[in-house]
């Protein structure tokens, strides 16, 4: 547990990287501009220092914490700092006899707790109290969902504001922001190319904490010149991040041409060159979720009826990405990359879709049949709404012979079944609904 009343402190400049350069005010803090921007809901609260209890939900490294002592030091309140791991029960109930005492002479005293789903039941019910009397002001960090992992009573008395993965334009400022500043390494001269720098945004994924870790490490590591420089060279840099700088623009053409050549490979039924090009596009820094979001487009796109369990596949990968995150999640996206490479290949639902598109667009006034339509008012039942509707549980075929297209498109078809896969089966099936209906 710490205790800081205000940020005095002299900055230890043998303290990690990170630590020296911590923001104390919200113009100095980057990313979260959904919160934190000009007239957003976070930035108004404090300008009125009219904050209450809240819970910070988001990755790591993100700047949970910081905010918090900004929040602090913006309202010049006490601030603890708890940690889930060496504050018990007793701890936190002495805590909050001296916040009490504190708020009767008119003190704040904000308490935050980080990684607080890893309080146990007990401890965060010890808090309840106290931010009901509102003897303190409660701020939560947590990386889990606080809707499983903060009790409900003290999670309702809580304002929840989720934080993003900062950018890798903000990751970039945050890293030219350490090379000149006084507290980072701005009395150093340090050479390091604009390559480097974006290679260690794409390393860091959203984090800015590991960003930072890493320009520390390499520039400790750099090669002292003559005059006393440093530079940071591409074999260092690679050393301390563990893998090759594959110097990866999420944005640029490579970006594009990689996507295309994995989805082309699954598509021609290819698992070897597919797991090759999923390996280059997660080794050079690529975000797991998008991987995960073009495979759950093509698994309705170019397999579709003929598995159609591919869609739950290509769906519970990326839900294990948002689980593991990187690297472990790799294999989860290899997993689904190879079901989709070597499943049965229809596109049939694309290309139904696209027939339909085509009609839609030069009928959008079609009136809907009025055989379908909802007669719920007695006005509507006038009008012969819902007149002539068959419901097909009541038909021992559980068929009817009833009109759903516009008049104007009766017979059209957009959904052909291919003779692959399931969809055979569904063909079949397709063939004996319509001669029936005919």
């Amino acid at each position: 547990m710490e205790q800081l009343s205000l940020f005095t402190q002299e900055v230890n400049l043998s303290a990690p990287l990170a630590s020296r350069l911590r923001p104390q005010t919200l113009d100095d803090y980057i990313g979260q501009e959904h919160l934190v921007g000009k007239g957003k809901v976070l930035r108004q609260m404090l300008e009125k220092d009219r904050i209450s209890s809240m819970v910070f939900w988001g990755p790591p490294g993100v700047g949970k914490t910081t905010l918090a002592r900004i929040i602090a030091h913006m309202t010049c309140a006490s601030f603890i700092d708890f940690s889930a791991v060496t504050s018990g029960i007793k701890e936190i109930k002495d805590v909050m006899r001296q916040a009490e005492g504190d708020r009767m002479v008119g003190l704040k005293t904000i308490v935050f707790v980080d990684e607080i789903h890893r309080f146990n039941k007990a401890q965060q019910d010890a808090f309840l109290p106290y931010v009901e009397k509102g003897s303190i002001i409660l701020i939560g960090a947590t990386t889990e969902n606080p809707s499983f992992e903060i009790n409900s009573a003290l999670l309702s008395r809580c304002k929840v504001f989720v934080l993003q993965a900062l950018t890798e334009q903000d990751v970039r400022k945050l890293l030219h922001n350490a090379l000149s500043d006084k507290r980072g390494f701005g009395n150093n001269t340090i050479h390091i190319e604009d390559r480097l720098l974006n290679a260690i945004a794409v390393f860091a994924n959203g984090d800015a904490r590991t960003a930072l870790n890493t320009l520390d490490m390499a520039v400790l590591n750099g090669k002292i010149e003559e005059d006393g420089s440093i530079t940071v060279q591409e074999e260092i840099l690679e050393q301390c991040t563990g893998k090759k700088m594959l110097l990866y623009d999420r944005a640029g053409e490579e970006h594009y041409n990689l996507i295309s050549a994995l989805h082309k490979s699954m598509r021609n039924s290819d698992p070897d060159a597919a797991i090759y090009w999923l390996a280059r596009m997660l080794e050079a820094g690529e975000d797991p979720l998008y991987v995960a979001r073009r495979l759950i487009r093509f698994a309705s796109e170019d397999v579709g009826m003929a598995d159609a369990q591919a869609l739950q596949v290509a769906v519970a990968a990326y839900q294990a990405c948002h689980f593991n995150g990187m690297p472990e999640c790799n294999v989860n996206l290899t997993h689904a990359v190879v079901y989709l490479s070597m499943a049965p290949k229809s596109n049939a639902l694309y290309v139904g879709y696209e027939r339909a598109k085509k009609d839609a667009e030069k009928m959008l006034t079609e009136p809907v049949p009025l055989q379908i339509r909802n007669g719920v008012t007695s006005l509507m039942q006038e009008l012969h709404y819902g007149e002539g509707y068959q419901y097909a549980h009541d038909a021992e075929e559980k068929l009817t012979d009833m009109e759903c297209l516009p008049a104007s498109l009766k017979g059209r078809e957009y959904y052909i079944p291919t003779s692959q896969g399931k969809e055979r089966e569904i063909g079949e099936r397709l063939l004996k609904i319509k001669e029936f209906k005919s």
